[in-house]
């Protein structure tokens, strides 16, 4: 169950960066900066050994420090039990790339691909043989949905669905000093 449960949240932290023409960077810079700030919110695993087992997740998003792009840092909890959660996007070329908790090369996901839309990114993930999505959804500036999908065959399967809501107070101002 951490698997996949490390492999969906990897996902849904994985709301980043992209870099295209200047006027796309520009408005994919202002998504990012939309979900900056604190989340918090339900899911479940969908599908699967470990279908209907719900957790409660906490995340900070940051801009990142060099680059464009996210950082996301926080913690899952299933009952008494808590996962460290981490992740990273940034914009590479025309796309993104990133990792999840330590990427594929541990036991966590790589992100190998993304494109922003004005208010959702998809991205690839990718860890060996698994393959998959994730797409993360603002409904509005404090509700964010995301769902985490892997490849069976030739069809994505939804495995986890998450509804973050941003805690009270820490919405991120567009403007900046």
């Amino acid at each position: 169950m951490s698997r996949l449960l490390t492999a969906g949240l990897a996902l849904s932290l994985a709301v980043s960066a992209a870099n295209v023409v200047p006027a796309k960077a520009d408005s994919d810079e202002a998504f990012f900066q939309r979900v900056t700030g604190q989340w918090s919110g339900p899911g479940e695993i969908v599908a699967g050994k470990f279908a209907g087992t719900k957790f409660v997740c906490n995340f900070a998003g940051s801009q990142h420090q060099k680059k464009v792009g996210v950082e996301l840092e926080g913690s899952c909890r299933v009952g008494l039990f808590s996962q460290p959660m981490r992740a990273e996007v940034v914009r590479a070329g025309k796309s993104y790339r990133g990792a999840f908790q330590d990427g594929a090369a541990g036991k966590g996901l790589d992100i190998v691909s993304g494109e922003v839309a004005s208010d959702r990114i998809v991205v690839g993930l990718d860890r060996k043989q698994l393959k998959g999505a994730m797409i993360a959804r603002l409904a509005d500036d404090d509700s964010l949905a995301i769902t985490v999908s892997v490849r069976v065959s030739s069809q994505l399967v939804p495995v986890i669905g998450m509804n973050l809501k941003r805690a009270a107070g820490t919405r991120q101002s567009a403007l900046t000093d």
